[in-house]
């Protein structure tokens, strides 16, 4: 009996050690919305919880603020000044952090719209100038 709860001991051990290197290691992706990381994040909370090791919020809003990316700083930056780290709830960060994320996506699809508008009336005008010259050519093989 006592062998086989000292290997649960250890497997235990084992498994709480990898959830602590990926949380350490956890870094918000490229392209990936502030909704999936926070599932990450909590599936790993979870399996800690699971495990006997609780995870205060404070430690994962200090984790949360410090794996953004560059595009999020602006959000970092009023969310540390409006209040302590240690007084921000995780509601309240992903709130702020959703809410900046749709101003970012807002932003760039309205960047996207005009960089079409403006590429689709240069392809107009492009096509203008090319039926221009080739007016003028037929008007001057005509005249010859």
């Amino acid at each position: 009996m006592k062998i086989k709860y000292r290997n649960t001991a250890r497997v235990k051990r084992a498994q709480l050690q990898a959830l602590r290197k990926y949380f350490e290691t956890l870094q918000i992706k490229e392209e990936e919305f502030v909704i999936s990381y926070n599932a990450r994040i909590m599936k790993i909370r979870k399996k800690k919880t699971f495990h006997s090791e609780k995870m205060n919020d404070v430690t994962i809003v200090e984790k949360i603020l410090h794996s953004l990316m560059l595009k999020y700083d602006y959000a970092i930056s009023s969310i540390e000044e409006s209040k302590g780290i240690d007084e921000f709830s995780l509601d309240e960060l992903y709130r702020s952090l959703l809410v900046h994320e749709q101003k970012i996506n807002h932003s760039s699809t309205s960047e996207e719209q005009a960089l079409k508008a403006s590429t689709y009336t240069l392809l107009i005008l492009e096509e203008e100038v090319e039926v221009g010259v080739e007016d003028e050519r037929e008007e001057t093989l005509k005249i010859a």
